[in-house]
């Protein structure tokens, strides 16, 4: 499959089967569109694209090519390439394997073999952000804390079923996490020592809103945590409407000094902050900025996933919201080009594969090689069913129970996800959240449609990234 489309002010075709980008010139371009692609109806998402429509290749229609490889940039000003002059570089690019390759279907990998745990280490929070799919940190239920003693059996539990895997990983989830920090520090010590016996590494994770980012877990985070995880939202205003304490203020003041320092402590260790933008701040990307003009040159922002009417993404916003992808593109770039460059999440996209396209296809893995433990111990496929009885999957203490639903988690992937198999982006995607899957479609095997038209309109502006990097550092 080939998917031809435009970003700002390049054009480019992107051929799946060998993860190959093309950037051509506009007649190029319209050759390739009205010769080998049916124009896909638009999703209201697409209507953002600038100077035209993009275009997948259609499966179904006859073409003597076979494969191929990739575009030359742009011709010389002045160099108009006449149709006979087009077909030629095809043809060679086909023979090369770049252009029209054939997709193949790599086995999804598939263990028995746990590899990592979500601890909701307590189901309380000191914020009440609105938007919160944890239901403000108690899941639908009572607030509590897990105690030492179920932590510790969940990493027994990770170790006993953890097979021939040597690294597992373990993310301190909440609610908010820093609110049982001395249980942490007691699980982690208790993990190491009990992993090295074993003969297994563990690589730690924790999520944390920052207000009680102190010294004392600074320094623990820094000496014990793979990565940290710091949930802000961007401006002021923004966090503020949303991410509120307790007592009904914004939390931003209180948060936003405490992830300066910790960023300005964490060396060369990951973090990520991470934000959520809604229906009421869908020029996001003056948020990204803002993060990234606070020193953070880890970022990411994610769109909320909530039912709230007024803060809900509805289909009625893609428009919007691509375009601001593209505007944020714009940015981005500006301040990669000065010297100021930062990392932004949703702006990552490996082309090509590799080594990594069998996990692709296999999906994350919840339900079967991942699990979310919650504070009495209990086991669902991931935090996002974390307290829904029809997901109890078993118990720390006595294992999986639920055979039947861990089965059907070990079976969905990328080729059980039909909707995925004419799509540009699905060795990349990997076909989007079971989750929300579920929880708006019915069904883990069907993606949201919203969450698609954004995950491909991400993808496109990821795509021009990579190639501007590549032309910038060549």
């Amino acid at each position: 499959m080939i998917h031809a489309f435009k970003c700002l002010d390049k054009n480019f075709i992107y051929d799946s089967g060998s993860g190959s980008l093309h950037e051509c010139d506009e007649k190029t371009y319209r050759y390739i569109v009205s010769k080998y692609c049916s124009v896909r109806t638009p999703a209201p998402a697409d209507t953002a694209r600038l100077n035209g429509s993009p275009a997948d290749i259609d499966p179904e229609a006859p073409t003597p090519l076979a494969r191929a490889d990739g575009f030359s940039p742009n011709p010389p000003a002045g160099s108009v390439p006449l149709d006979g002059e087009i077909e030629s570089e095809i043809e060679a690019l086909k023979k090369e394997g770049l252009l029209f390759a054939e997709e193949v279907k790599t086995q999804p990998i598939k263990s028995t073999e746990i590899k990592a745990l979500c601890l909701h280490i307590c189901h309380d929070c000191n914020l009440r952000c609105r938007y919160c799919f944890a239901d403000e940190g108690a899941y639908h239920a009572e607030r509590e804390f897990m105690s030492e003693e179920t932590a510790k059996a969940a990493i027994d539990f990770l170790l006993k079923n953890s097979g021939n895997r040597r690294v597992l990983e373990v993310d301190f989830f909440g609610g908010e996490p820093l609110m049982c920090l001395k249980t942490i520090k007691n699980v982690v010590a208790y993990a190491r020592e009990r992993g090295a016996k074993a003969g297994k590494k563990f690589l730690f994770t924790t999520t944390t809103n920052a207000l009680l980012l102190d010294d004392d877990a600074i320094d623990f985070f820094n000496r014990e945590m793979e990565n940290v995880v710091l949930s802000i939202d961007g401006r002021k205003e923004v966090h503020d409407a949303v991410r509120k304490t307790v007592n009904g203020k914004g939390s931003f003041d209180y948060v936003i000094d405490n992830i300066k320092k910790f960023v300005s402590m964490r060396g060369n260790k990951s973090y990520y902050v991470r934000g959520t933008f809604t229906a009421k701040n869908l020029d996001f990307s003056k948020d990204v900025i803002f993060l990234a003009e606070q020193g953070f040159d880890s970022i990411s922002l994610e769109p909320v996933v909530t039912d709230i009417p007024d803060l809900a993404i509805k289909p009625e916003h893609l428009n919007v919201i691509c375009a601001e992808y593209e505007n944020l593109l714009k940015k981005y770039l500006e301040k990669y080009d000065c010297g100021k460059g930062f990392n932004f999440f949703h702006f990552n996209v490996d082309l090509e594969g590799g080594v990594c396209l069998q996990k692709k296809v296999s999906a994350c893995g919840a339900g079967n090689e991942y699990f979310s433990v919650v504070p009495n111990g209990d086991i669902y496929p991931c935090h996002q069913f974390a307290g829904e009885s029809e997901f109890l999957m078993g118990n720390v203490f006595d294992g999986i129970k639920n055979a039947q639903l861990r089965k059907r988690f070990a079976s969905s992937c990328l080729f059980t996800r039909e909707k995925c198999s004419d799509c540009f982006a699905k060795f990349i995607c990997s076909g989007g959240c079971a989750a929300n899957n579920y929880h708006f479609e019915g069904d883990i095997d069907k993606p949201y449609g919203v969450t698609c038209e954004m995950m491909k309109k991400r993808i496109e502006c990821g795509m021009y990234v990579t190639a501007h990097k590549k032309q910038k550092n060549s």
